[in-house]
């Protein structure tokens, strides 16, 4: 095919006339004559002029990917007609190769077209002077021009337009829609007026605006209070009406509860299987919370509570006395719950010894040895939650460095609560391993001195390693029975007391506890307590000038062991009251138990439980001592008797005073008595009688 009847053949017309793309490259005279050049050009889009006297060798391609042209083979004896209807055929010999005469004529034309661009427009950096046909890219194909002719006249395609925009100034779409128009609308008025500076003149205006606002919103959470207890009402069903039990099952039996025989039997044959005792517990607490409701008829409430103490002795691995005892301190479900969070292990914490370092400084070097923490809370700056470690956390060069101390988090409550101060003199009756001791050094910063006291010897030994660890300078480790304290040493500024106690707050370390509890062992811890207490009152300086202070504290939850202890102390030691402890939260003391009523200063003190702070039972009572008054009980009618009383003078007259005195001689001889008797109790041999004593001895027998 000859090169005339490719040029004979007519362009494909364009979608939509448009300015021709122009390189960035083109400046100056090139530019204008390529303006000029376009518009004499075919509309065809994209395409640019050809150089008849090259012949596809030296062809620019400006795009900056190259498609790959179709290979079309051709047919053996393929004619190509024009529009005209000639044949292409006059300048093609014989001899001549068709196939590669047919490649260089369509490959020549499939080179004139740009390469396609591949990709979001929006994505690729346009100037103003580069401007891309948007739209997808067409395939043209020269033997169907003139029913493209007739599909453009139907149907009028429109280009997006050329000019560059942004992507902020396009407007995003909402993904979720929030609120309608009118009240975006408010929104933004509002957002304005907020926005409105602030004036001599709006302030008023502005500050009565801010509190009617305050109290709508008041009233509204009022309102939602309500209504939320209201609806709490309306949800409790009582499920007697049907027959539906606490799994959902519609058809279940109503619940029976065993009577004595049957439990009898229950515990001959072995005990009750597990799930039948877990949905008994469910049951009679369900029946406890509307007893009038939903109790049989004919049944006490006190064979529900025996039942329930008894599931949960038997669930729970509990002596029922022990389980009783601790089943009382609750409500019904809260007592389960008691329960249930004794069997799950308390989080590990460890204390930041501030005397080596800081807790931040600590927790970068921890975290990078892998171990995952985070602090505490907002009411200690020391102690540090951890929740797992790819190393023995007792064991890292940190801790024998001694920057940290393995401890409890309720341990920290009670040094908290007393608050010692610099050069102070304090002292620790129950020290062993520690923990409390060199907490209270920290606080201190190594000045004044601690005492820590703790009457079993072998203990001391992990205490005193655990001192020299953690660097603790001033601290005086001995070994006495605390009821002796007052005698050996007094007059400290401070005294912390964390008395020995049966352990019901930490369950969850030791399982023993659950067995090996009687009455005869609350019996005895509470004997020995009240006398602790004492002697720990009597050792601390009503003088002191930044102290006078005690605390006492046990890990038990026990109400014999705890709010028992303190008003017996309050009542014995009348220059000791009860101070807030300072900690901002725990629940307050009991100030009735049963029957037995407390000092209303009881309600000071503070309870913690492993179900609601996530910490070990503890219990922190906080004492001040004050000087003693020397009160006597007949002021009142020493007051009245020197009052004035109005006399006759003549009466005065006639009346005969005698005044008396004492009689040494006479009372020689019972100080001599008294002295014998002195000397006998100290074990010493007491001086013969004089004679005025054999008289007074002769005298007595």
């Amino acid at each position: 095919m000859g090169r005339r009847a490719k040029h004979k053949q007519a362009a494909p017309e364009a979608l939509e006339p448009k300015e021709p793309y122009t390189s960035k490259k083109q400046l100056g005279k090139r530019k204008a004559e390529a303006d000029t050049q376009d518009e004499k050009s075919s509309p065809r889009p994209t395409k640019r002029a050809k150089d008849l006297s090259s012949k596809g060798k030296g062809k620019e391609i400006s795009s900056s990917s190259k498609a790959k042209p179709t290979k079309t083979k051709p047919k053996k004896n393929a004619k190509v007609v024009d529009d005209d209807g000639s044949e292409g055929w006059e300048d093609v010999e014989d001899g001549e190769d068709l196939r590669g005469h047919t490649k260089s004529l369509f490959n020549d034309s499939d080179e004139e077209e740009p390469a396609g661009f591949v990709g979001d427009l929006d994505e690729f950096d346009m100037d103003e002077d580069d401007e891309f046909i948007s739209g997808p890219a067409q395939e043209f194909d020269f033997d169907s021009d003139e029913e493209e002719e007739e599909e453009e006249e139907e149907e009028e395609v429109v280009l997006p337009s050329k000019t560059k925009k942004s992507k902020q100034a396009e407007r995003p779409k909402k993904i979720i829609p929030t609120q309608s128009d009118q009240s975006s609308s408010d929104e933004d008025g509002d957002e304005d007026e907020d926005d409105e500076r602030v004036t001599m003149a709006n302030m008023a205006a502005r500050s009565r605006k801010l509190e009617a606002q305050a109290e709508e919103d008041a009233e509204l959470d009022i309102k939602e209070a309500q209504a939320a207890a209201a609806d709490e009402e309306d949800d409790d069903i009582d499920m007697d009406d049907d027959d539906e039990d606490m799994e959902g099952d519609i058809d279940a039996e109503p619940f029976h509860l065993p009577t004595a025989a049957e439990r009898e039997e229950e515990k001959a044959a072995g005990g009750p299987d597990v799930h039948l005792v877990q949905r008994r517990m469910r049951e009679v607490a369900r029946v406890l919370a509307k007893f009038g409701k939903r109790a049989e008829k004919g049944r006490a409430r006190a064979e529900y509570i025996d039942q329930i103490v008894s599931d949960i002795a038997s669930y729970y691995g509990y002596n029922e006395f022990l389980a009783e005892k601790l089943f009382h301190l609750f409500p019904v479900n809260e007592a389960i719950e008691f329960f249930e969070a004794n069997e799950i292990p308390r989080p590990v914490t460890i204390r930041t010894n501030t005397l080596r370092t800081r807790r931040r400084d600590l927790a970068q070097a921890l975290v990078n040895r892998g171990v995952n923490l985070e602090p505490i809370g907002k009411w200690t700056n020391v102690g540090l939650q951890v929740f797992e470690s790819n190393v023995p956390i007792g064991a890292t060069p940190e801790y024998l460095a001694g920057h940290y101390m393995l401890q409890a988090a309720s341990s920290f409550l009670p040094v908290i609560a007393l608050s010692p101060q610099p050069n102070e003199r304090v002292l620790d009756m129950a020290s062993a391993p520690g923990g409390k001791t060199t907490h209270m050094a920290a606080l201190m910063q190594n000045t004044g001195v601690v005492f820590a006291n703790d009457a079993n010897k072998a203990r001391t030994k992990s205490l005193t390693a655990n001192i020299h660890r953690l660097g603790c300078k001033n601290v005086v480790v001995c070994s006495y029975d605390g009821r002796e304290f007052p005698k050996v040493m007094g007059g400290f500024d401070r005294v912390l007391l964390d008395a020995p106690c049966s352990g019901t707050g930490v369950i969850s370390k030791d399982a023993s506890v659950k067995i090996n509890k009687s009455d005869r062992d609350f019996t005895l811890l509470s004997h020995l307590q009240k006398q602790l207490i004492l002697c720990a009152i009597d050792s601390v300086t009503p003088e002191s000038k930044t102290g006078g202070y005690v605390v006492y504290s046990t890990c038990s939850v026990t109400v014999d062991e705890n709010e028992a202890v303190v008003d017996y102390a309050l009542k014995k030691r009348p220059n000791v009251k009860l101070v807030d402890t300072g900690l901002q939260f725990g629940r307050e003391g009991f100030t009735s138990y049963r029957g037995k009523n407390f000092n209303p200063s009881v309600k000071l003190t503070r309870r913690f439980y492993p179900h609601v702070h996530n910490m070990d039972g503890f219990y922190v009572a906080k004492f001040k001592v004050e000087k003693r008054s020397k009160a006597l009980p007949n002021a009142a009618k020493s007051s009245e008797a020197d009052e004035p009383v109005a006399v006759d003078p003549e009466f005065m007259e006639n009346i005969q005073v005698e005044r008396t005195g004492f009689n040494d001689e006479e009372d020689k001889a019972y100080l001599e008595e008294d002295k014998r008797k002195r000397m006998k109790a100290k074990g010493l041999r007491p001086p013969p009688r004089s004679k005025a004593a054999q008289k007074l001895a002769e005298a007595k027998a």
